[in-house]
This record gives structure tokens, sequence and C-alpha cells, in this order.
């Protein structure tokens, strides 16, 4: 009689998925659109924060930097929390801590012209990141399967990816009111994402909770063991598309400027259009991977030799408008291996460990966004050309990695066989 009514239960929720397919992706899709507006919409604003505040290239970058940092540190843990208890009841607790580190910074800024104030918003915001985006590509690979889970997994990177391109633009029409308002337009955009996950998000009831953390730890270095040299690269592949992508938009950002005298919208509207061209790219390589790893893997090497093609003709390339076509290629390369790569992640791993797995890849994923903005202030204070060669240089490696250490075969795009116990689902 159970086993009768747990099968009515799912049939119940198989129809309710299907009938709310669109809204539960617009709901999860929210989150990494407003997470990224976290670091992406300060981006514009930090030469008017570095002005007006009277601080270092260095320690503006931080801003960046403290919040990708503390989204690293958590999200291991909040990754395991999800898959103990569950995907909704960490997310919810998270967009809100998240919109509350906003708030502290701005009150920091606006009323006591602290900076103190506003490295411990940001770290506050950055706790609240971590069990957020991380966690809903858990529960995409939670509630979609195959095929459909690469291309939603292709809309959850195109969302991240128009939440880059709506950043600098609404960034700079909020800077001209005074450039510490982005920080009160996080806890909206927030709150706004925390409602349609509430609303919209209903996990399975039958969901089970991993076992003892000693048993589950046992578990993922079964995984690890198995898996760890291919899953690593993808992690790396991943938080080099982010390290790159963060890094030469702090590049431009203060190129536009200090070079070019562009400010306010326009300057929003130029650092839109290699994100735009990356936000088309990854929903057209969602939709077209489907849930074949041989096509995944191949994708990802032509991305990052993009990337390496971009960055190695960024160097002889100085004037604005061809240096944004240039640019364009990278974004293109981006496009085309995150999609990739985050379905190979998703789905290396079974349902009661995907929240760890998952999370793990998001730690990188913040760490290259953290080592973004430092890192190309220290290589634009060494040498232009220098830069780009050894990004070039950087991401024709990855590449090789990828090409290398990622093994998949056949026709059918499976996992070999010695890995095949952890095939994709």
């Amino acid at each position: 009689m159970d086993t009768y009514k747990q099968i009515v239960i799912e049939l119940k929720e198989c129809t309710t998925l299907k009938k709310n397919k669109g809204m539960i992706i617009l709901a999860v899709g929210s989150v990494p659109l407003m997470m990224t507006l976290g670091n992406s919409m300060l981006i514009p604003v930090l030469p008017k924060m570095k002005s007006s505040m009277d601080l270092s290239q260095l320690q503006v970058s931080l801003t960046i930097t403290v919040f990708s940092i503390a989204a690293a540190v958590m999200i291991p843990i909040v990754g395991y929390l999800s898959d103990r208890y569950s995907r909704k009841i960490i997310m919810l607790p998270s967009l809100i801590l998240f919109a509350l580190g906003a708030f502290l910074a701005g009150l920091g800024a606006a009323f006591f012209d602290s900076y103190l104030w506003i490295i411990i918003g940001r770290t506050i915001q950055g706790i609240g990141a971590a069990g957020s985006a991380p966690i809903a590509m858990a529960l995409i690979g939670d509630l979609f399967k195959g095929g459909e889970r690469s291309r939603v997994l292709g809309i959850f990177e195109a969302s991240n990816g128009l939440g880059k391109v709506l950043s600098p633009i609404i960034g700079s029409l909020l800077a001209l009111i005074v450039w510490h308002s982005v920080f009160f337009a996080f806890p909206i955009f927030s709150l706004v994402a925390a409602i349609m996950v509430w609303i919209f998000v209903k996990e399975k009831s039958n969901r089970q909770a991993p076992p003892p953390f000693r048993k589950y730890a046992r578990g993922l270095l079964s995984v690890f063991k198995h898996e760890g040299r291919w899953l690593f690269t993808a992690y790396l592949a991943g938080g080099t598309c982010l390290f790159t992508l963060f890094g030469i938009l702090f590049y431009l950002s203060d190129v536009l400027e200090s070079t070019y005298k562009i400010d306010g919208v326009l300057k929003g509207l130029i650092l839109a259009i290699p994100l735009l061209v990356m936000v088309t790219t990854s929903y057209i390589t969602g939709s077209k991977i489907g849930s074949n790893l041989v096509r995944m893997k191949r994708f990802s090497i032509i991305g990052l030799l993009f990337m390496t093609i971009s960055y190695g003709l960024l160097v002889w390339v100085e004037s604005l408008f061809p240096f944004l076509l240039v640019l364009a290629l990278s974004s293109i390369g981006v496009g085309l291996t995150l999609p990739c790569i985050n379905s190979l992640i998703t789905g290396a791993a079974g349902k009661e460990r995907r929240g760890f797995v998952s999370s793990l890849y998001g730690s990188v994923r913040f760490i290259g966004v953290a080592l973004g903005p430092p890192m190309f202030t220290r290589l634009m204070d060494w040498s232009r050309t220098g830069m780009f060669t050894s990004i070039a240089a950087f991401t024709l490696l990855v590449g090789l990695l990828v090409l290398f250490l990622i093994h998949v075969k056949g026709k059918d795009g499976k996992h070999r066989k010695k890995i095949i116990r952890y095939k994709y689902v």
C-alpha cells in the first residue's frame, strides 16, 4: 500500500513538473542572474569608488575578491547541507543573507564612508551567494535529466551571462545617482529571486537524505578516486573561464575611463558587448550538446582554443573597436566551454552527493572570479603585452589538459567503462 501511495505521489510530482516547467526554469534561472549582479554591477562604479574614498587599485579590487573568497570557503559546507536536508531550505535563507550583506555595505558607504564596513558587508554577501547559485545548479541536476538537463544548464549559464550583460548597464545608470546606490539595488533583486524560488520550486517529496557524514565522505572520496583526474580538470576549465572573464572586464572598465575617457551609460553598454556574445553562445551551446559527452569535450576544447587565440591577438590590438571584435572571440569561447563543463560536473555523481560535487565546482568558479581583478591589476602594472601573452598561454594549457585528461568514448558519448558507475544520469 505504501508503495502504491509513493507511486501516486511521484506521478503527481512529474505532472506538476511538466505543467510548471517554464516557471521552475524561470525561478531557478533567476538565482544566477541575481548572484551575477553581486559582482558585475560593481565593475563600472569601481573607478568612482576609488576616487571618492581615496582607495588604491588593489583595495578596490578587494571588494570583488572578499565576496568571492567568502563564497568559495562556504560553498562546500552549504553543498553538504543541501545534500543532507534540502536545496530549497538552503537557498532561501542564503538569498536573504545576500540581501542583508549588500544593505550593510550600502550603509557603510553612504553614512559612514567606511571601507571596512563595505568589506564586511561584501563578505556577508559572499556567504549568502555560496548557498544560492551553486545549489541552484545541483537543483537543476535533481529535477532534469539527459539532454533536457543540458538545455536547462545552458539556460542557467545564459542567465548568468545575462546578469553580466545587464550589470554594467544597470550599474552605470545607478552610478548617475550616486556610486554606492548599487549596494541598495542588490537586496531588491535578491528578494525577488527568493520569492520566485519559494513559490515555484517544489522538490520531490521522496528525496532521501544521504548517509551519516563519515559514510557520505567515503562516498565522495570514491567519486573523486574514480573520476578525480577529469573532474578536477573540468573544475579548472570552469574556473579559468570566470577568471579571464572578470579579469578582462576589470581591465576594460579601467581602460575605458583612463584611456578613452568613456564613462556612464555608454561605458556600461560597451562592457555589455562581450557579455552579450557569451550569453548567446551559452544558450545555443546548451541546446546543442544534449547528453553527448563527446560533443561536450569537443566544444570545451574549441572554446578554450578560441580564448587562447583571442588573448594572443589582443597583444597587437589597442584601438577600441578592433579590441572589442577580437575580445568577442574569447566570449564565444567562454560560451562554448561553460555549459559543457556544467553538464559534465552535474552528471558526475548521484543525487545524494550532487550538491557537494556541484558546490565544489561553484567554489572554483568563485575563486576564479576572486583572482581575476587582483591578478589582472598586477599584470597591468607589469606589462600589457606580458598580461595577454601569459593569459593566452594559460588558457592553452588548460585546453590541453581538457584534451588529454577528460576521457569520453564512442559514438554514444558515455564515460569510459572504468567510471561507468558514475555515468551521466
